[in-house]
């Protein structure tokens, strides 16, 4: 327990180090941006009006530290700032964007944990065999096309070609569970390559697990077949399994701006996209510590879980 503990706790101070680390990040990143600030943001014509008006919001008089520590006291209050187009907290434009985003990732997640594990170990368990170079072949192959480049293929054939689903979420507004035919291609997308490399992964781990000291002999004692793969072999290739899926589900809640920008689904990454192309720089600042800080926490989680599975790697943590 004191071993679990100290991993824990170092694990927790890594984990506030990064968060810090991105704050810092973010920060500085966009002071370092080049120009006037609030000419850039003004527009490509702008009004002295409306730079005096930016330069105040972002207090781009007083020196930098103090705006620096001004805006961590907001984030530890929860205050992420003010949209600059709007006036509206950022706070609120996450919220409506978080819902969307949450939704493809849990049905993505909800087909992604058994496909994956199903196919590496169907995989595994056919090691060299016929099953084994179809699952492995198809895997690499969808592997290898882009997200963009798999969507654009599907909205041409099930949408226009076939009109079976509709190609984009415009008309449905924030509530697409309510029209489930427009998440059946962004989910399709979504799944396509986390589903690739879950599954390969987990066949890698199997096949080692299964070629292990300790599974040779209970197949020795006759042990069934069974109980060896999933009582044994399986829980040995969950660590890194379990740290995949922890990317994936990041990569699912801070990167699908590629997939929602595709389909027009109104989540973080077309909220991300918007505040882009208007310079809203709050926003775009808030969005990238939520990003960030979900990255760190998603990570610290995945870390935890797989010491737990295989404790001896604490040791040399």
């Amino acid at each position: 327990m004191s071993g679990l503990r100290s991993f824990v706790a170092r694990r927790l101070l890594l984990g506030a180090a990064q968060t810090l680390a991105v704050v810092l990040l973010v920060f500085a990143l966009t002071e370092a941006l080049p120009g006037d600030a609030a000419v850039a943001l003004a527009g490509d014509q702008p009004d002295p009006a409306r730079i005096a008006a930016i330069r105040e919001a972002l207090d781009l008089g007083r020196p930098a530290y103090e705006r620096f520590a001004e805006w961590v006291t907001g984030l530890v209050h929860g205050d992420l700032g003010t949209s600059l187009t709007s006036g509206r907290p950022v706070t609120r434009y996450i919220a409506e964007g978080f819902g969307p985003t949450l939704l493809l990732a849990a049905l993505t997640l909800t087909l992604l944990v058994p496909l994956g594990f199903g196919l590496g170990v169907l995989a595994a368990r056919h090691e060299g065999r016929l099953a084994d170079r179809l699952v492995s072949s198809v895997t690499l192959a969808v592997y290898a096309v882009p997200e963009f480049a798999l969507g654009v293929l599907l909205v041409t054939v099930l949408a226009l070609k076939l009109a079976w689903l509709p190609p984009t979420a415009v008309g449905y507004g924030t509530d697409l569970l309510a029209h489930p035919a427009a998440l059946v291609l962004p989910v399709l997308v979504l799944l396509s390559r986390p589903v690739c490399s879950l599954s390969r992964l987990v066949r890698a781990g199997m096949v080692d697990a299964l070629a292990a000291p300790y599974a040779v002999h209970a197949r020795r004692y006759g042990v069934p077949g069974a109980r060896v793969r999933y009582a044994h072999a399986l829980p040995n290739a969950l660590a890194p399994a379990v740290q995949q899926l922890a990317r994936t589900v990041d990569w699912l809640l801070c990167g699908v701006i590629v997939v929602e920008a595709l389909f027009v689904i109104p989540g973080l990454g077309t909220v991300l996209l918007n505040a882009v192309a208007e310079r809203d720089v709050p926003v775009v600042q808030g969005l990238a510590v939520v990003f960030g800080v979900l990255t760190v926490v998603l990570n610290l989680g995945a870390d935890l879980v797989a010491h737990r599975l295989t404790p001896r790697a604490g040791v040399t943590a």
